[in-house]
């Protein structure tokens, strides 16, 4: 467990902060990160040929609540993929690597951004445009 996951676990009141999100609202994300995660891995693995036996491979550093976490304090912070792999103990590029795996799962899970929202309605495209 990282300290971070553990500092959060440890003081509720203070999640926030450090993700934008309330405790319980974390909770509920990571659920539903985790089954969205396990639905692509599904997926995936059906769509593999197999050679070695599954399992197989080196473990992952990271477990799935604390890959969730990375991401959602880049988004929060947007500090450096050096700093976030030191404060989890992984490389550079795993932290970066892990960002970019959960994205795209958490974009399909988190309302977007009020600016988001209006440029997908062409409508309101050709408002801004008058202006």
């Amino acid at each position: 467990m990282s300290d971070i996951l553990g500092y959060i676990k440890n003081n509720t009141q203070e999640t926030q902060r450090l993700v934008g999100l309330k405790y319980e609202q974390l909770e509920q994300l990571i659920k539903q990160a985790i089954a969205l995660h396990s639905q692509k891995q599904k997926e995936l693995e059906a769509q593999k040929v197999r050679i070695i036996n599954q399992g197989g491979g080196r473990k992952v550093k990271l477990s799935t609540e604390e890959q969730i976490l990375l991401t959602l304090i880049y988004l929060r912070h947007l500090t450096t993929f050096q700093l976030l792999g030191i404060q989890f103990g992984v490389s550079e590029s795993t932290a970066n690597n892990t960002f970019n795996y959960w994205l795209p799962l958490l974009q399909k899970l988190l309302p977007c951004s009020l600016l988001e929202q209006v440029k997908k309605t062409p409508v309101t495209m050709k408002l801004f445009k008058k202006f």
